[in-house]
């Protein structure tokens, strides 16, 4: 008989959704793509609540399975890769910085997707370890990846 996850689900969902919502809006073009994948990761969270071993931490999982979830949708959808509509609540239009969080937004945008993951996370404060679990690479790669995406959002 399965356990019933539905509290630890929602716990789940309280606590990850911001990182979940980022994630998705990462690889869409609007709010209302964004809100579907969101709905799309949560389904994979919850079928896959049962397999969660705890190896790694919920955090990771957590990114795992929504990255994978956005990369998976993004191939199935044949969606382009385009600069993304900025998210007004990130940051006041009139604020100093929001032309420079905009531009390095489209930026991001304009990276592979697997690229995109690693820069996400890597912005989210995520230890090269962390980082290295979720996209299934060494820490040494996620270094070497790093320091050529930095060069290549220069570039841009």
């Amino acid at each position: 008989m399965k356990k019933d996850h539905t509290l630890d689900f929602e716990r789940l969902v309280m606590e990850h959704k911001s990182t979940i919502y980022s994630v998705c809006y990462m690889f869409t073009e609007t709010k209302p793509e964004a809100d579907d994948l969101f709905q799309e990761v949560l389904i994979s969270l919850w079928q896959g609540l049962d397999s969660f071993r705890g190896d790694a931490s919920l955090r990771s999982w957590v990114y795992r399975v929504s990255m994978n979830t956005c990369i998976s949708y993004k191939r199935k959808k044949k969606i382009p890769t385009v600069s993304l509509e900025f998210s007004p609540d990130a940051i006041a239009p009139d604020s100093p910085g929001s032309k420079q969080a905009r531009l390095l937004h489209d930026r991001i945008a304009a990276l592979e997707p697997f690229d995109r993951a690693i820069v996400l996370l890597w912005l989210e404060d995520m230890s090269y370890d962390e980082i290295a679990a979720i996209v299934g690479i060494s820490t040494k790669a996620v270094g070497v990846r790093l320091v050529r995406i930095k060069e290549k959002l220069k570039s841009l």
